[in-house]
């Protein structure tokens, strides 16, 4: 796949006809994966490669005061970049949807973006809107030479797919409602870094990490989750947040990797999030936390 970034459509290359899929994809789930489907459907059909024009970044960010959260995503960009991939993308076009980008006419776009890509066919949502008049298919549709394919809303358990409805499962530690929603497990990246070394102690050694994205994470608690470390997968049971019961007041996120040895300080590890097991509690000593320690390791060897 070809990842090119550009910042207007003077940027673009022309290349062969090709089938375009438009849309912004955080976490590419599996209402996103419908619409390459799709695409990679006609791709084969007409032997076409398929091209895709995203944003870095939110369009919100240039719509909606500024808060925090409008940085985060569900997957960090090379995680994201290799779901395209995977999806059968050829050419990724990345660009920042900027106050300039914002003034552009529905017309304008069709000319100078999806003419100048040579889409013979596009692909998108059904709720896919473009243009600062916020123009939807059927005005796409009448006003292009390619054909337009809507895909319809994807629905799980009654109720549509959505990048929106992820983030709300993350965020309150519906890890297993949130990777059948993505079609992929949910990971945090970081590095591997010093903590209060007191889980060794009392004989449940942590990795302690330094997260390296913007990406969401889930709420406290402990979970089940594998590691991936150099190459490598474990099973561990995870903690994320403060250490309340030794007094603790900053955010931690500690994973206890099963039949693991070894220092691994500096080193870059994937943490997958499978299934909380518990939120977190204050002890009222250290037996009491070991005793439930015993028990949640338990519980995540024999998680299947």
């Amino acid at each position: 796949m070809n990842i090119i970034t550009i910042n207007d459509y003077h940027d673009l290359v022309e290349r062969q006809a090709t089938v375009l899929v438009l849309g912004y994809f955080d976490g590419l789930h599996l209402g996103h994966k419908a619409l390459f489907d799709k695409a990679r459907e006609i791709a084969e059909r007409k032997k076409l490669p398929i091209t895709v024009l995203t944003f870095h970044e939110s369009p919100k960010l240039t719509f909606a005061r500024f808060t925090p959260d409008l940085l985060l995503h569900l997957a960090y960009p090379e995680k994201r970049y290799a779901k395209f991939e995977e999806y059968g993308v050829d050419y990724l076009y990345l660009m920042n949807f900027t106050s300039e980008f914002a003034k552009t006419s529905s017309d304008d776009f069709i000319k100078n973006y999806i003419e100048k890509l040579q889409a013979q066919d596009i692909v998108i949502g059904f709720d896919y809107q473009f243009g600062h008049n916020k123009t939807d298919s059927d005005y796409l549709a009448r006003n292009t030479t390619a054909q337009v394919h809507t895909v319809g809303e994807i629905q799980f358990e009654g109720e549509k797919i959505s990048s929106t409805r992820i983030r709300e499962a993350v965020t309150k530690g519906n890890i297993e409602l949130a990777n059948q929603l993505l079609g992929y497990t949910f990971t945090t990246r970081g590095i591997v870094v010093h903590g209060d070394a007191r889980g060794r102690t009392i004989g449940y050694p942590t990795a302690n990490l330094a997260p390296l994205d913007r990406t969401y994470l889930p709420s406290d608690g402990v979970y089940v989750t594998d590691v991936c470390v150099k190459g490598k997968t474990y099973r561990a049971m995870t903690s994320i947040g403060q250490n309340v019961t030794f007094g603790g007041t900053e955010l931690r996120l500690e994973a206890h990797i099963f039949d693991f040895m070894g220092e691994i300080y500096g080193e870059e590890i994937e943490i997958s999030w499978l299934y909380k097991i518990r939120d977190m509690v204050k002890f009222s000593g250290i037996d009491d936390l070991i005793a439930q320690l015993e028990k949640d390791e338990q519980f995540s060897k024999n998680w299947a």
